[in-house]
């Protein structure tokens, strides 16, 4: 199946059956920051789409807002947690062992920006996968952690689903 025809098929089931569309964002969010799963799932293409059925349909904007951050929050969550609990193991894990580099930039990142890495990494495709996980390795005080997840989780959200939901594209393709 291609990016297209999951799109498509992803859309088109929440479209008929609406009622899922918080837990299905919510599922969505949540594997796009997630370690790992997030390497492999264009959720955020898929989230982008779904904005667009948000504004089409009515459904309640603040509602499914909340269900994408609160994904995104609990992704980033138990990356965290896999970081905090595996610490450098990490790095001889799987997919990692094939791509080092993922960790080595997330590291310097980390290295250079600290707190403020855990939020802007939200926003930087490369860094979303694994600014968690290394702070979880360099056991970056937990507070510390979820302040900065809350607050990119949130921002992250309204941003991806903003445009759709508002019909707002033709800002989203004048910003392109």
């Amino acid at each position: 199946m291609d990016l297209e025809s999951l799109i498509t098929t992803i859309t088109e089931f929440t479209r008929a059956h609406q009622y899922w569309a918080p837990v299905i964002i919510f599922i969505l969010a949540f594997g796009e920051s997630l370690a790992l799963i997030s390497l492999f799932i264009p959720a955020t293409v898929i989230l982008v789409g779904l904005s667009v059925l948000i504004g089409e349909t009515g459904l309640p904007f603040w509602f499914i807002w909340i269900a994408a951050a609160s994904g995104a929050f609990v992704g980033d969550w138990v990356s965290y947690g896999i970081g905090y609990h595996y610490k450098w193991r990490i790095y001889k894990m799987w997919p990692f062992t094939k791509k080092p580099e993922l960790l080595t930039k997330g590291q310097g990142f980390f290295d250079k920006w600290g707190i403020w890495s855990v939020f802007f990494g939200r926003f930087l495709g490369p860094f979303r996968a694994t600014i968690p996980l290394i702070a979880g390795i360099c056991m970056m005080p937990k507070h510390h952690f979820q302040w900065s997840n809350f607050f990119s989780a949130m921002i992250w959200a309204f941003g991806v689903l903003a445009p759709g939901a508002f019909r707002i594209q033709g800002l989203v393709r004048f910003l392109d």
